[in-house]
């Protein structure tokens, strides 16, 4: 099975080229290595894959293979390049794509709204069009619990009505899903969208929660406690959302099983155990072995209170079920951040 997998250096994509790779799934994984955040933690992760980065930096568009998988390569490459995204389809004859590429972050959203739109949007047509013109068996994208936006009713369904969001973020993301889907109709692309809840765990985002509260009770720094800490998040381990992703691109939607014979399906990804942010830090305060000094702030915008995964179609129709509960995935990803692995520390 030939793969390609896009955002193959940011966090869930490096774990899931790293699974494929790992049970012998030929992989080719792409990514432009922006500087969204710190491109130091991208090289490391590329690193795990057996990919060092060259003198300099990578070249563009230009294959490296990987020293630990032979059957794993990388190119730097944006899905916002057509022309190349076009020669990369026709080349390898992708069997099954996982386009994880996307402009991250929903607080970034309020500031640089344009890195939005040629990444989400621009770039996922792209990868669609590419999955047209040249036929696979399976799109698995990365959409967001970002989508369920101003909804009030707990735990999210994939049922709940999501045309309410609060960023600009969360709009792109719920674009992919009905981009995706009228592919799907027109051209019968069988296509599955993953709502991924809050995901934390070893090589994270250094914009994410877990990662600024490490650092900066490491350092003896105060951490920022949003919406006076009264919000709840579905945290969810990395190695159950990498595991959960690959159980769906193993699995694709069967038009005769979906609705209005379109095969397409929609996916909660999380938990399904929310915590309190509080209780959230304290896990962290406690693995690192020393409180934190906390400054209470409002909510910010594009916030939302709670992210909570209803997951019962995903269990029942694919399989999934998530092992690694929140103790246990803190202790994890502090004993990464401590380590020599952690090119950030």
């Amino acid at each position: 099975m030939k793969i390609l997998v896009t955002g193959a250096a940011g966090f869930i994509g490096s774990k899931i080229s790293f699974l494929l790779s790992q049970r012998g799934d030929e992989v080719v994984g792409i990514d432009n290595i922006n500087d969204y955040y710190d491109v130091r933690l991208k090289h490391g992760r590329l690193a795990e894959l057996g990919i060092e980065k060259p003198a300099g930096d990578f070249e563009w568009n230009t294959p490296y293979t990987s020293s630990k998988f032979p059957a794993f390569k990388f190119i730097r490459m944006g899905i916002e390049d057509k022309s190349q995204l076009d020669n990369l389809f026709a080349a390898e004859h992708f069997d099954k794509v996982i386009n994880l590429a996307a402009q991250a972050g929903v607080r970034y959203s309020i500031t640089n709204p344009y890195a939005y739109l040629t990444s989400n949007l621009v770039g996922f047509l792209n990868i669609i069009e590419c999955c047209r013109n040249y036929p696979v068996k399976h799109l698995l994208f990365a959409s967001s619990s970002s989508v369920y936006g101003l909804n009030t009713k707990a735990p999210f369904s994939e049922e709940d009505k999501v045309d309410a969001p609060v960023s600009l973020y969360a709009a792109s993301k719920k674009s992919n899903e009905l981009m995706a889907h009228s592919y799907s109709k027109l051209y019968g692309i069988p296509a599955t969208g993953l709502r991924y809840f809050t995901v934390y765990g070893p090589w994270g985002r250094p914009d994410m929660a877990p990662m600024l509260f490490a650092d900066a009770i490491t350092h003896g720094r105060p951490i920022n406690v949003f919406n006076n800490g009264d919000m709840i998040r579905d945290f969810t381990y990395i190695d159950d959302i990498a595991f959960g992703s690959i159980q769906c691109l193993d699995q694709p939607p069967v038009a005769e099983e979906c609705p209005n014979n379109v095969p397409f399906r929609v996916y909660n990804i999380g938990c399904s155990n929310p915590v309190r942010l509080m209780d959230f830090i304290n896990e962290i305060e406690t693995a690192v072995g020393q409180p934190a000094e906390k400054i209470m702030k409002p909510m910010q915008p594009g916030d939302v209170y709670m992210t909570n995964a209803d997951t019962t179609r995903l269990e029942q129709e694919i399989g999934y079920k998530p092992k690694v509960n929140l103790h246990e995935g803190i202790a994890n990803f502090i004993e990464w951040y401590k380590s020599d692995k952690n090119p950030l520390r």
